[in-house]
């Protein structure tokens, strides 16, 4: 279990340096910026890279809701959900924690001013968008990912193209939810940024813990009821 734990959380905090590192550092540079296309291969590179690598050894997580998701789904134990979600919640804070150390480095920066790839909605929404929008999109969004990962992973599906299918599924979910919220569906990346920007961040995190377990949970049900003969 410990090796797991530890998988998870050296997992988890590279989906955090990988994906809003990118927003943070490359996402918004004068000519050669990457844009909303750059960053959202960056969330899905971030999952790729990890899956072929910690796979094997815990599974490649890296996400509550996903752990959520396969619970709800029969595929993992009930007693091994809390500890997965500590550790998913430690790799995110250590993930962001490395890119403050990063960030503080340059001259003038303000962290607080700088977003730090934060989720919001309302005034803190990338393109305005409301509570409702927000609650929505993150449900939607979730309930597709973790569809598309439990059937990847299916005893009858290709496993090893499973990784790509939930990298380009990731990417393409942050192509249409970043406008709306900065792109969730993992409550443990949310709360790592919002630790370190430590202000209105903290107050709206709820949303993007609530919002995600719905999603997995239905998600969960929902693939158990496909499998049903």
């Amino acid at each position: 279990m410990l090796k797991r734990l530890t998988a998870e959380c050296i997992g988890t905090a590279w989906l955090v340096i990988g994906g809003c590192g990118a927003a943070i550092f490359a996402a918004g540079v004068p000519d050669i910026g990457i844009g909303l296309l750059g960053v959202s291969l960056a969330f899905g590179l971030s999952v790729v890279t990890m899956a072929y690598a910690i796979t094997h050894i815990s599974g490649c997580h890296l996400n509550p809701a996903v752990t959520i998701g396969l619970w709800m789904n029969k595929r993992f134990a009930a007693e091994d959900v809390f500890p997965y979600i500590i550790a998913q919640v430690v790799g995110a804070t250590l993930g962001a924690a490395i890119l403050y150390f990063i960030l503080s480095g340059k001259t003038g920066i303000d962290i607080a001013a700088a977003g730090f790839a934060t989720n919001g909605f309302g005034e803190h929404s990338p393109g305005g968008f409301s509570l409702q929008s927000a609650l929505i999109t993150e449900i939607v969004m979730t309930f597709m990912f973790v569809m598309v990962i439990l059937g990847a992973t299916d005893s009858k599906s290709h496993a090893a193209l499973a990784p790509l299918a939930i990298g380009l599924c990731l990417t393409l979910i942050h192509l249409i939810s970043i406008p709306v919220t900065n792109t969730s569906v993992n409550p443990a990346r949310s709360t790592g940024v919002a630790i370190i920007e430590g202000g209105w961040a903290i107050d709206q995190l709820w949303l993007f813990w609530v919002a995600p377990i719905v999603g997995a949970v239905l998600a969960g049900l929902t693939y158990r009821w496909f499998q049903k003969a």
